[in-house]
């Protein structure tokens, strides 16, 4: 059997966002970017005690006060449309502060946060390329992570607010700010890139300083799921809403015909047993096998075996995982510690959405380790 790839690139009539739902805030700034139209970028920088986002949360803002993406709940949208409109008749960007402890009747519509939230409000015109949020997108949906270093507060005339880095690839980028501060950052963010943790940095310069919030942003989760069966629909659904990458494979042409796999990255027919040949499996952070047929599984298992990849999900019933690891021999011990099956977390249920709903939970309970 040959390999078919069905690719969203190949199906240009239909409008991007049922392709991409997993990155909401991605393909409302790619519809504005076409249209050539301003944006704001929201970013939260810094969070003392109880708020609904913390440092790092993103939101843009368009022109009209629409937006995309929620950093309280609802409780501060609206305020912060209103700011954002002030930025882009400005051109200057702006460091909010809500103080929900003080101010919770007004901003936190007495849902009882108490906390604190400073947000970063960004210009994104088309005459700057978008940028940075251009570049951060690209490392979305990208390979490697990056590190992005902003300029939250300064006095500095070489460091102005919101100027911003981003350090990907090994090469160091820089948006809004002079060069003589670029080395100071780019040491910092490499050091942070091997950390990984939230961290600020201090620059100080005749008298002056500045403060710099580095954050580290990965590429979207890579999902491979491997049956195209009716319970593969929902399963795909939800990990799309999470902002993962979605491929599903399967050898029968007609469930890949029949199934509803529109939001899926990719859709691949092949032969189970050439599955390596046809996908690059190193790439994927999880694989569910959900076939519910026997050889097939099996085949998937084998390869899968072969990969480092560190969540295997297996449908079925304990007895039926014992019997395909039994058929593996030797190849199924190195699927120790990454075999997961029955797979997702024991949340009660039934059918295909309360499977693919406790499966994407105990993926997700994964990926927030890391």
């Amino acid at each position: 059997m040959h390999a078919v790839s069905v690719r969203p690139d190949d199906r240009p009539d239909i409008p991007l966002s049922i392709y991409r739902p997993r990155l909401r805030l991605y393909d409302f700034f790619e519809v504005h970017q076409r249209r050539r139209a301003p944006l704001v970028l929201a970013t939260v920088v810094e969070t003392q005690g109880s708020t609904y986002s913390k440092a790092g949360a993103l939101m843009l803002i368009d022109e009209n006060g629409i937006f995309q993406g929620m950093l309280s709940g609802g409780c501060l949208e609206g305020d912060l449309a209103i700011c954002a409109h002030v930025v882009l008749e400005s051109g200057q960007s702006q460091l909010v502060t809500y103080d929900l402890a003080d101010n919770d009747e007004l901003w936190g519509l007495g849902v009882g946060c108490d906390g604190l939230m400073r947000v970063l409000l960004q210009p994104l015109v088309s005459t700057q390329a978008y940028e940075p949020f251009a570049t951060m997108l690209a490392v979305f949906d990208g390979e490697e992570a990056a590190v992005v270093s902003t300029i939250v507060e300064s006095n500095l005339s070489s460091a102005p607010l919101a100027a911003t880095f981003v350090l990907v690839s090994g090469e160091f980028r820089a948006f809004g700010a002079v060069a003589d501060i670029a080395a100071e950052v780019a040491t910092s963010a490499a050091k942070f890139l091997e950390g990984g943790e939230q961290a600020s940095q201090s620059l100080s310069r005749d008298g002056g300083e500045a403060q710099v919030m580095h954050r580290l942003i990965r590429p979207a989760a890579k999902l491979l799921l491997l049956g195209g069966g009716l319970d593969a629909e929902p399963l795909l659904r939800y990990a799309s809403d999470m902002g993962w990458k979605c491929t599903v494979v399967d050898h029968r042409p007609g469930y890949l015909e029949k199934g509803d796999f529109a939001v899926a990255d990719n859709v691949i027919c092949c032969a189970a047993d050439e599955l390596a040949s046809n996908v690059e499996l190193s790439g994927y952070a999880a694989a569910v096998v959900m076939s519910h047929h026997l050889v097939s599984d099996r085949d998937y298992l084998a390869q899968l075996a072969a990969t480092e990849i560190a969540y295997i999900g297996l449908l079925g019933p304990a007895g039926r995982r014992d019997r395909l690891l039994s058929d593996l021999g030797a190849v199924g011990s190195k699927l120790e510690g990454r075999l997961y099956g029955p797979a997702g977390l024991d949340i009660g249920g039934r059918g295909p959405s309360a499977i693919a709903l406790s499966i994407v939970a105990q993926l997700q309970e994964l990926f927030a380790r890391d």
